[in-house]
């Protein structure tokens, strides 16, 4: 049996593009003379400078039906038409969400993110997102941070629906480093997902490029490792529980492409539990009574990708301090965990 897969909030916002935004305005007769990329970052609700400069660049800005440049000053009655490819974002604002922090100091913090959890704005999702409860926590510190991006201390990131841990930088210095250490590969990085079925072996090595797809843009692809399409991704994996249909497996990346695990694992024909992008939703009947019941109810516990970002190891960013930090499974994959376990053997390796 095949269940009908169910896009999720955040795969439904990829899938709908947002229309571009088209803009007409007419400078007034008795407008001073100013830059257009002043003028329009003034006039159009939520641009900022850097999006309308970007505008201009890519001639998606006409001054009486023609293309200028940034430093273009206006003249009294111009006709100016912009075209959005997005809408503008909304100003980043504090909001009071409540967040697990695990750790903090002066330079960081690091926060069990719970499955369902935006991390930084986007379309779609301009708030209710880590970033402003991480503005709400830090307060007047934050000014420090730069917001202009819409991802204030975030290092790195995790998808909405994948649970654990992530790192926030506090100030620009903290940031800095942090990211040096994510680009030099020097942040061990572990997560736990859930699987269809047991990797032969069970332990060994994903490696391809990555890129987007050719067939759907907004998805990502295996690529080979030595082609010149797509990234190196280098993934290691190691069945931690062997459940016969299913499988709890640790994954240790080496890079960090976009959906990567997700992925490699669907690359491995083992995709992840749940997820509805890479193949972890078609449900597989199994060689037991009522196993199309069985796994169309399993999919109903955990609407999500069975994945969990569990231990992160990195230099404290002043001190050079080894830090370590693991965050447990989350109840949602507990469950599932618990329900699987009570039909399949155990076989833990």
């Amino acid at each position: 049996m095949q269940k009908e897969p169910v896009k999720t909030e955040s795969e439904a916002s990829l899938a709908a593009e947002p229309e571009p935004k088209k803009m007409t305005i007419q400078v007034s007769r008795v407008q001073t003379s100013m830059r257009i990329d002043v003028y329009l970052a003034q006039q159009v609700e939520n641009a900022t400078r850097n999006k309308v400069q970007e505008a201009i660049e890519e001639n998606r800005v006409l001054v009486n039906g023609k293309t200028v440049k940034s430093n273009y000053r206006i003249k009294s009655c111009d006709l100016i038409q912009i075209t959005f490819l997005r809408p503008p974002a909304p100003d980043l604002e504090p909001e009071d969400i409540p967040i697990d922090i695990l750790y903090e100091d002066d330079d960081l913090m690091v926060i069990n993110k719970a499955a369902g959890m935006v991390v930084h704005p986007a379309f779609g999702n301009w708030t209710g997102t880590l970033a402003n409860a991480i503005l709400h926590h830090i307060g007047k510190d934050a000014d420090e941070l730069d917001k202009s991006g819409l991802r204030p201390g975030i290092v790195h990131r995790l998808d909405k629906d994948t649970s654990g841990l992530i790192i926030i930088a506090k100030n620009p210095t903290a940031l800095h480093r942090l990211a040096t250490q994510f680009a030099r590969r020097q942040v061990e990085k572990v997560y736990n997902a859930i699987v269809w079925g047991v990797p032969v072996p069970p332990s060994g090595t994903i490696k391809t490029n990555i890129g987007r797809s050719r067939k759907n843009r907004k998805v990502m692809a295996n690529f080979p490792y030595e082609g010149l399409e797509g990234k190196h991704a280098i993934t290691d994996y190691e069945v931690a529980e062997s459940l016969r249909y299913f499988s709890l497996i640790s994954v240790t990346l080496h890079t960090g492409r976009t959906h990567q695990i997700r992925v490699h694992l669907q690359h491995l024909g083992h995709p992840i539990l749940g997820d509805h992008t890479y193949g972890g939703t078609v449900a597989r009947t199994l060689p037991f009574s009522k196993s199309d019941h069985f796994t169309s109810n399993l999919l109903d516990m955990i609407p999500r990708q069975a994945l969990h970002a569990e231990t992160l190891r990195f230099r404290q960013p002043t001190t050079g301090e080894l830090l370590s930090f693991s965050a447990p499974l989350p109840d949602d994959m507990l469950g599932v965990l618990d329900k699987i376990r009570s039909i399949c053997p155990v076989d833990v390796h």
